[in-house]
């Protein structure tokens, strides 16, 4: 009996915590279809090029992983030390620090 009543609760539980995820998943696809099209066009810099730029920076640092904003054309790139996180958000097109958090 008891597990007829969890079965179905276990369901809602799994089903609720993939839902956040599913609109973020499709806003960095077409972030990223966005940034290709950009750098065809030549209006911003590859995320390699802007790895190039910052990572020799942030020595001590581990780097976690680059997201895109289409709307800001900026790379924000985001690095671990002594358990504190740091974002580093630059510009796409001239690859300059707009902001750093500390």
């Amino acid at each position: 009996m008891m597990r007829k009543a969890i079965a179905p609760l276990v369901s809602l539980v799994l089903c609720a915590a993939a839902l956040p995820y599913a609109p973020v998943q499709a806003q960095n696809r077409g972030d990223q279809g966005q940034v290709r099209k950009e750098m065809r066009a030549g209006n911003v810099r590859s995320l390699r090029e802007i790895e190039q730029i910052v990572l020799p920076q942030m020595r001590g640092m581990q780097y976690l992983g680059p997201e895109y904003d289409a709307a800001a054309m900026a790379y924000r790139l985001k690095f671990i030390r002594d358990g504190r996180v740091v974002f580093i958000d630059i510009d796409a097109r001239s690859g300059k620090v707009l902001k750093r958090s500390n």
